[in-house]
């Protein structure tokens, strides 16, 4: 034991390191090999212990550079080996994924946030053994203002989302509508609801807008706009809030990944918020 300068005793740093978090992905498309990537390169507090694929074989093979190699394992083989699992898979897998680590009271990082509104289940799951589903900010911003804002009152959120014509292709919503939109030249608003709704329409493509609404005042009450746009090349949100504690607006344009679908920023999200586990300062709620 030592002493600090005012007379109380301190344990040594060493006594109270923790155990690094063991940390499983799931999924090993162009946010998930960037997560596995970073974790392999290092990330205080957090080590890569387990990934899982639907090609097993391939997945193998992309993970071959890694400095530290783990294994390559079923969906149903992650818990044991993670405290914590990241979710970057097609949005039907989610429940295979994340209610083994809540029943075990552990942490999911969920992604597919829209298929949670199919899975509401999964919160009382949690609930009852002590678990927690962390939606990270993904390709949106300002949460962090949203969600103080809802400690009061919100009124009204309203978002409206732009995105590149070949990034919204193929949408259940456009294919059961008959709307075609891969030869427009102009800007077309293609859809006016509700991020509930959207989340069946558009289950690759919205899951910033479910995390707003669950962030704020639900997936019900939350309006939302989404525009084709052959201009573009980057995926845009507008976001507008009005609350008794504040008014405000937020804009962002993501740069994508290889997949349109995907922004950059939200694999980075989430190695942000992997960081601020064990981090002996931490910025934002």
């Amino acid at each position: 034991m030592t002493e600090t300068p005012l007379g109380l005793s301190q344990t040594p740093a060493c006594a109270r390191a923790l155990p690094p978090l063991r940390v499983a992905v799931a999924g090993l498309g162009a946010v998930g090999l960037k997560i596995v990537e970073a974790l392999d390169e290092g990330l205080d507090g957090c080590v890569l212990t387990a990934v899982s694929a639907r090609d097993k074989v391939a997945a193998a093979d992309r993970l071959s550079a890694l400095t530290h190699p783990v294994p390559v394992v079923d969906i149903g083989e992650l818990e044991p080996l993670a405290d914590l699992v990241v979710e970057c898979a097609p949005a039907a897998l989610l429940p295979a994924i994340v209610e083994p680590f809540l029943r075990a009271g552990k942490t999911a990082v969920v992604l597919s946030s829209g298929a949670l509104l199919a899975n509401e289940g999964l919160v009382a799951t949690a609930r009852a053994h002590g678990g927690q589903i962390v939606v990270p900010t993904g390709a949106l911003l300002g949460l962090d203002a949203v969600t103080a804002a809802a400690e009061g009152e919100i009124r009204a959120v309203r978002m409206v989302t732009r995105k590149p014509v070949r990034g919204l292709v193929g949408a259940p919503y456009l294919v059961e509508n008959g709307i075609a939109i891969e030869d427009i030249t102009d800007p077309l608003r293609i859809f006016h609801g509700t991020p509930r709704e959207a989340a069946v329409g558009f289950p690759a493509n919205l899951n910033v807008a479910v995390a707003l609404s669950l962030a704020g005042i639900g997936p019900d009450r939350t309006t939302l706009e989404i525009w084709a746009d052959p201009a573009l090349e980057r995926n845009t949100h507008r976001i507008e809030v009005e609350a008794d504690s504040a008014i405000f607006t937020m804009a962002i344009e993501n740069i994508p990944t290889d997949n349109p679908k995907t922004g950059r920023i939200t694999a980075l999200s989430v190695l942000a918020y992997l960081r601020k586990l064990r981090a002996p300062l931490r910025v934002g709620s």
